[in-house]
C-alpha cells in the first residue's frame, strides 16, 4: 500500500508570486461603488440642465414672447339719426370695438381716434380713451360716431345712387405691453377695415379686417 502523500499545510502560492489580500478586496468594492454614484451624479446634472434648458427655452418662446395686439371693428348698427339725400348723407353710427391681447402681461394703451373715411375722404371720428386690457383677454370698446358726407367727395352721388357706401376705418392704438410687473414693452395696435353701409337697409355689410 502506498503511502499517502502529505499535504502542506500552506497554500500554493501563485505563479507571480503575488497574493491578493481580503483587505485589499474589500478596498476595491467600495471604490468601484463610489465611482458608479459619481456617474449617477454626473447623469443626474446632465438631465437637470438639459431639464432647464428646456423650460427656460419654453418660457422665452411663450411667455417672454411679446406680440402687437389686434384692434378691431366687432359691430356696428344705426339707431339715431339717419338722413340721406341724393346728394348728402348725416348717420349716427353705434360701434363696438376690440381689443385683443394675446400677451401674458396687460396691455396698457393711451387715448387714441378711430377715422372713419369714404373713397378716401374722412367723415367721421370716433374717441377711444386710455385703458388697461388684461393678459390674454379682450376688451370691447363702445363709441358713438356721426358719419357726414362732404362736398369734396366726387364719388359721393354714385354712391348714394348705389345705394352703398363704402368706408375704411382706421386707427393705431400707442401702449405698452407688461409683463410681471418687471418688463416693459413699446407695442402698438392698429386697425385697418372695410365695411359697406346699406342705405336702403340701414344695416353694415361686408365688415373686414385685416
Amino acid at each position: 500500500m502506498m503511502a499517502e502523500k502529505e499535504q502542506s499545510p500552506y497554500p500554493l502560492a501563485p505563479a507571480n508570486g503575488y497574493v491578493r489580500s481580503d483587505a485589499e478586496a474589500v478596498r476595491a468594492h467600495p471604490d468601484k461603488q463610489r465611482k458608479k454614484k459619481r456617474m449617477k451624479c454626473i447623469a443626474y446634472i446632465a438631465a437637470f440642465a438639459v431639464f432647464q434648458t428646456i423650460i427656460i427655452l419654453g418660457f422665452a418662446l411663450t411667455v417672454m414672447r411679446i406680440k402687437s395686439p389686434k384692434f378691431r371693428v366687432r359691430a356696428a348698427s344705426f339707431t339715431g339719426n339717419f338722413d340721406v339725400t341724393n346728394s348728402s348723407y348725416n348717420l349716427q353710427m353705434n360701434a363696438q370695438f376690440t381689443v385683443k391681447n394675446t400677451n401674458f402681461g396687460h396691455f396698457k394703451y393711451e387715448y387714441g381716434t378711430v377715422r372713419f373715411a369714404q373713397n378716401g375722404v374722412r367723415v367721421g371720428e370716433a374717441n377711444i380713451n386710455d385703458a388697461r386690457v388684461r393678459a390674454r383677454s379682450t376688451k370691447k370698446v363702445n363709441a358713438t360716431v356721426v358719419l357726414s358726407s362732404s362736398n369734396n367727395n366726387p364719388a359721393l352721388t354714385s354712391d348714394i345712387v348705389y345705394g352703398r357706401l363704402p368706408l375704411t376705418i382706421s386707427s393705431k392704438l400707442e401702449g405698452k405691453v407688461h409683463l410681471m410687473k418687471v418688463f416693459k414693452k413699446k407695442k402698438s395696435a392698429q386697425m385697418n377695415c372695410t365695411v359697406y353701409v346699406n342705405l336702403g337697409m340701414h344695416q353694415i355689410e361686408n365688415l373686414t379686417c385685416t
